[in-house]
């Protein structure tokens, strides 16, 4: 792009310093080229201008008329004051309204002019009119591109209020174009333009801010996403590609004592076949010589973390230390428990620490000790393990559970705990649609654990409204009355004031009421208690102390109990899919048959309604995950924007545009088999572009320490 659009927004006539800064802070817009690319959101079809006679209250949505102003009048004084203009066009005669920006729209307008009119039809006693319309002389419509087609912007409320709207922006847009036409250049070369149809990006642009028919607008918008989407994988697939060809990997070569005995003599069960070939996956990465960056899938309670111990067991074999950081304390922890007796009488037996936030200063100071010494073989902990102070002796295997909760900055650090980087496995319990892993994490290789373990249930998943509650609780004590427990999940801790949902506190007292003491014995867990707290409480039910757990989904990670049967979800419409399908998953831990309720109110929007049907319908994590990206979009999936997506797309959507992030990853692919460096003549494009999502991908931290 040519340096004349990197000049900064304040120049464009219309801007200036003030509006400048706002849409610096507001909408991230800094130069010509960000106003450039800032596309519409969606298209109001201005090409039909009706006649006042025949709009009647049957008309619920915009229309237009062209009329010429026959008088203006002030009503009220005050709060109450209103501006009311009269307008006529030969057919009859309505009125347009304005309650505010009074002065500033009567200076705008004239008696006796024409102009077109934009807005909602309202009607009084059977009158129609128009308040706050959209209003421009129409001899003003022949200086814009075109006027038929009309995007609509996205602004915010600080913008509105300063005057920036939907269709100011539109107008800085229109004002920019006459300028920077003649500065937009090809990104694309030609044979990649012939061979997937797509128009010249000047065409495009225009189109995507006038449209000249629905059609070039359709062309339009296929040619930004797919450049867009196409650049994104050229940067991942080169990165990818200069990871694997670097000869700077740990190699694991001996399979000796602790992964031999583990595997002959130690199994807690026999390993699935989905598990046999992960993990043959992975000891092939780390016997090649370049570092291994793998992605394991598996839904809760497929085995992931069998598989992340034998592997940090080959490491320890090849005389390196492993590490395994989660989350949250609780899945550390549990993490911790359940490696360490399983290693009971193994080699590696007392040679596993644990640390986190907590863990005090006494018991830390020999953590680190036996760490840096090389005494300690695994070390398991939360993000306390990318502070300074923990130094490795030679660390050689990284392992990072629930690694979307990690931001970017903070698994980097993680790398550079030994002077050469260690390979890593990172492993989610969230099932990740195809084209949403070919893009966040499309430089990973990647595995899927798509098989339980012998001898687990399917969970029964039942939709159930809240006039059903009694039926409930007397399903939840026939449970209790076989000896088995019951979580209750809330989606908040505090009553709001702006929604009827359930919240945990009410739910709590109520539940008590309906299982009161000695019989039944209710615990409770939620973000805000202490740590201590929480460990108390979820000890307890662990032990099978109490019969049921009410809690909000801070219990959605880290929580093993094969004696709870029933997954409660309350106000159920409140949570995403993928959410949804790891609440499910903290029960069907055990050989019983396990049931997950779905609580909601009868009324439900149709997108809470159909996923609630999916829930029902199907145990499938990764059908749930593509219907949830359909739903809900790519960065609520992981709940945040750092834990979902590490650039900013303008136009493509992961959700929606599934068949052109397939062939732009298609054509990245042949292109960089042919040419890896981009460096041919007829490249020289491709390179700009791939540098241009550089430091936008998701694999910005092994930049970090290449």
């Amino acid at each position: 792009m040519a340096d004349f659009l990197q000049n900064d927004i304040k120049f464009l006539t219309g801007v200036g310093e003030r509006r400048a800064a706002l849409l610096n802070k507001e909408l991230g817009i800094f130069t010509l080229y960000d106003l450039l690319y800032h596309f519409p959101f969606r298209y109001m079809d201005r090409t039909r201008v009706y006649r006042i006679a025949d709009i009647n209250e049957q008309f619920t949505t915009h229309v237009q008329i062209r009329a010429r102003i026959k008088g203006f009048s002030h009503q009220g004084e005050r709060a109450k004051k209103r501006f009311i203009v009269t307008v006529s066009d030969g057919s009859g005669v309505t009125e347009l309204l304005w309650f505010k920006g009074i002065k500033w729209i009567e200076k705008r307008l004239e008696i006796g002019r024409e102009y077109l009119i934009f807005g909602k039809p309202t009607f009084f006693k059977g009158e129609f009119n128009m308040v706050h319309p959209e209003i421009e002389l129409t001899e003003k419509l022949a200086q814009r591109p075109n006027f038929g087609i009309q995007g609509v912007y996205s602004t915010t409320e600080k913008l509105n209020s300063s005057g920036l709207t939907s269709k100011e922006i539109y107008n800085l847009v229109c004002n920019l174009w006459q300028h920077a036409s003649a500065h937009i250049h090809e990104t694309l070369p030609d044979y990649i333009r012939n061979a997937n149809g797509l128009m010249p990006l000047k065409e495009a642009l225009y189109n995507i801010h006038f449209p000249q028919s629905p059609q070039l607008l359709a062309q339009a918008q296929y040619r930004l996403k797919f450049e867009e989407l196409f650049g994104i994988q050229l940067s991942i697939l080169s990165r990818r590609s200069k990871r694997t060809t670097m000869a700077d990997g740990f190699v694991f070569k001996r399979v000796g004592e602790n992964f031999n005995d583990f595997y002959n003599n130690r199994l807690p069960f026999q390993l699935t076949g989905a598990q046999k070939r992960v993990i043959k996956e992975i000891r092939s990465d780390t016997v090649t010589g370049h570092q291994m960056n793998r992605l394991l899938q598996g839904d809760v309670g497929s085995g992931k973390t069998l598989v992340a111990l034998m592997t940090m067991l080959l490491a320890v074999d090849n005389g390196y230390q492993s590490c395994l950081m989660a989350p949250t304390e609780l899945l550390a922890r549990q993490h911790y428990n359940s490696i360490t007796s399983m290693l009971v009488g193994t080699p590696c037996e007392g040679k596993v620490d644990v640390l986190t936030g907590s863990t005090k200063t006494k018991e830390r100071r020999g953590i680190l000790e036996r760490l840096a010494a090389g005494e300690t073989k695994i070390l398991i902990g939360t993000h306390a393990l990318l502070e300074d102070r923990v130094q490795f002796s030679n660390l050689g295997f990284v392992v990072i559970d629930e690694q979307h909760r990690f931001g970017v900055e903070q698994r980097a650090r993680m790398w550079t705990k030994n002077s050469q980087p260690p390979h890593i496995l990172v492993m989610t319990a969230t099932p990740i649609p195809r084209t949403l892993a070919m893009t966040l994490y499309g430089d990973l290789e990647v595995s899927v654990i798509d098989e339980l373990p012998p001898n687990r249930k399917p969970i029964t998943t039942r939709h159930m409204y809240d006039s059903q509650r009694l039926r409930l609780f007397s399903f939840m004590k026939s449970e209790i009355a076989k000896g088995r427990q019951v979580y209750v999940v809330y989606p908040l801790i505090k009553e709001s004031e702006k929604m009827d949902y359930k919240d945990l506190y009410d739910g709590f007292e109520s539940i008590c009421r309906d299982f009161p003491l000695p019989e039944y014995r209710i615990g409770v867990v939620h973000g805000k208690m202490s740590s201590e707290d929480k460990n108390v409480a979820m000890d307890e039910f662990k032990r099978g102390v109490t019969n049921i757990l009410v809690a909000t989904s801070v219990i959605e990670v880290g929580v093993d109990v094969p004696n709870a049967s029933v997954m409660v979800i309350e106000s159920a419409e409140r949570f995403g899919l993928s959410q949804l399908h790891q609440l499910r998953g903290r029960v069907g831990r055990g050989a019983a048959q396990s049931y997950c309720i779905l609580m909601s109110g009868e009324k439900l929007s149709h997108e809470a309604r159909a996923r609630l049907d999916a829930m029902v319908e199907t145990n499938d994590g990764f059908q749930l995950s593509e219907l949830d990206l359909k739903l809900r979009g790519a960065g609520d999936i992981f709940g945040t924007r750092q834990s979902g997506m590490a650039f900013d797309l303008k136009i493509a959507s992961l959700g929606k545009d599934g068949q052109i992030i397939e062939l732009a990853r298609r054509t990245a692919e042949k292109i960089l088999d042919q040419d890896p460096t981009l460096s041919t003549p007829n490249n020289t494009l491709l390179a700009e572009l791939r540098n241009r999502y550089v430091n936008h991908d998701n694999t910005i931290e092994y930049e970090m320490i290449s």
